[in-house]
């Protein structure tokens, strides 16, 4: 929920809606990490053990000896966060522009999302499985210190981010909106720089997305230490991996999105990689740790290439239209020329410019197909661990939930921005997400 979302008063998504989240978020953190870890990842024996203790004791009892960390997760946190910012800034890659923004700016990047994904993949491969430098189980065996550091740690690195886009800003896209919750919610500065290196970047692409690989292969070891190795395990990683992997090769286009042209850096984006990520994302996979499910080769095989194949078409419909835009349309799509609608448009500075819209290939499909086999992809690495707790689904129910409002918001987004061209695009393309459907 943004400021860009469906119409509703301004004391509702400027007040209410953060200090809901604020409030909620950070604790359920803590309770997927003990569900998973100590209650058998049952919602229901949290829920028998909330009623005997009390909620709030419940939840005090799980987070006061993790809050702060531990000392080895700041450790650890620390060396991760070094080498990331050590690789972005040292790994060589192609300057890359990403859109000019409401005032005219225009963000620079290095184009090294592939090799600094490799070089940390193998590291810790190198340094946990063949070299014996550290246990591979070390993530999941301080998970919740780890989530701790990084709760504590993100909480304060988003009041900072406040305080420097009011008083720092590091370009003329930033300012505040009277509510101070709202602004350390959704953030004070679009694109936020420290030292030179890219905030966004660092926390949604180089920590959220690249820490994600690491916990599994953590968890992975950690089963096959507790129980021998599961193919249910050996699916949802691999599905994930390619999944990751899939996103640093698109990393370019994700600069391009509406978490990075729109969404500031504040608690929402910048919380929310660091921390929720980390959790949420992964608690299927977590699931599995304790509960090593065997498929066979049949099914094993089945879900694999059915995730394989949505991962491949997420990747495919973004890289369609990428292709289209840096090539001002002069291309095939499906084969074709492709169908284009003009898109004038004005900044906030009163330039006038243009953009293609893409009505062909799998954007004449649904304005926003490309979440169809998103949601999916997560769907089948959810799926190894079968139906008997409702946990490892709730990221799939979380991701359609997020999905569905980024599709309100982002047609809400273009058809301010575009006016006529937005509405001739909707007619030629009249679904948002499922055709025939939505």
């Amino acid at each position: 929920m943004t400021e860009s979302s469906l119409r509703i008063p301004t004391g509702i998504h400027r007040i209410l809606v953060p200090l809901i989240l604020l409030t909620l978020c950070p604790p359920a953190v803590f309770i997927f990490w003990y569900i998973n870890t100590s209650l058998g990842g049952s919602f229901e024996a949290f829920w028998h053990l909330a009623v005997q203790q009390g909620l709030f004791a419940t939840i005090a009892t799980i987070i006061q000896p993790i809050f702060f960390g531990s000392a080895t997760a700041w450790k650890i946190l620390a060396f991760f966060a070094a080498f990331q910012l050590i690789l972005m800034k040292y790994i060589p890659g192609k300057p890359f522009l990403g859109p000019v923004t409401p005032k005219g700016n225009v963000p620079v990047y290095k184009a090294n999302g592939v090799p600094c994904f490799l070089i940390t993949l193998s590291s810790f491969i190198l340094g946990g499985f063949v070299f014996h430098w550290f246990s591979p189980t070390i993530i999941y065996d301080n998970l919740g210190a780890l989530f701790g550091a990084l709760n504590f740690f993100s909480l304060l690195f988003c009041l900072f981010l406040y305080a420097k886009g009011i008083f720092a800003p590091s370009s003329s896209d930033s300012g505040v909106s009277g509510y101070p919750l709202f602004d350390y919610y959704w953030g004070t500065e679009l694109y936020p720089r420290i030292f030179g290196w890219d905030v966004k970047m660092f926390t949604n692409c180089r920590i959220g997305m690249m820490s994600w690989s690491l916990i599994l292969l953590s968890y992975a070891a950690k089963q096959s230490e507790l129980y021998g190795l599961s193919d249910s395990m050996i699916v949802a990683v691999a599905l994930q991996l390619i999944y990751v992997g899939k996103f640093f090769l698109w990393e370019t286009g994700y600069l391009r999105s509406l978490d990075i042209m729109h969404d500031r850096a504040g608690f929402y984006i910048c919380w929310g990689c660091l921390v929720w990520v980390p959790c949420v994302y992964t608690s299927p996979t977590m699931y599995l740790v304790n509960h090593p499910v065997h498929l066979g080769t049949f099914w094993a095989s089945a879900i694999f290439l059915a995730g394989a194949a949505s991962v491949i078409i997420n990747y495919l419909a973004d890289r369609q239209r990428q292709q289209v835009r840096a090539k001002n349309g002069d291309c095939l799509v499906w084969k074709r020329p492709p169908h284009l609608i003009q898109a004038p448009y004005q900044t906030q500075t009163g330039e006038n410019k243009q953009t293609l819209l893409l009505a062909s290939g799998w954007w004449g499909i649904s304005r926003h197909f490309h979440y169809v086999p998103e949601i999916a992809g997560a769907f089948f690495w959810s799926l190894p661990a079968l139906f008997d707790n409702f946990l490892p689904y709730f990221y799939v129910c979380f991701l359609t939930i997020l999905l569905i409002d980024r599709a309100f918001r982002h047609d809400k987004r273009c058809a301010d921005k575009y006016g006529e061209s937005w509405d001739q695009y909707c007619k030629k393309v009249p679904y948002k997400i499922v055709p025939f459907v939505f």
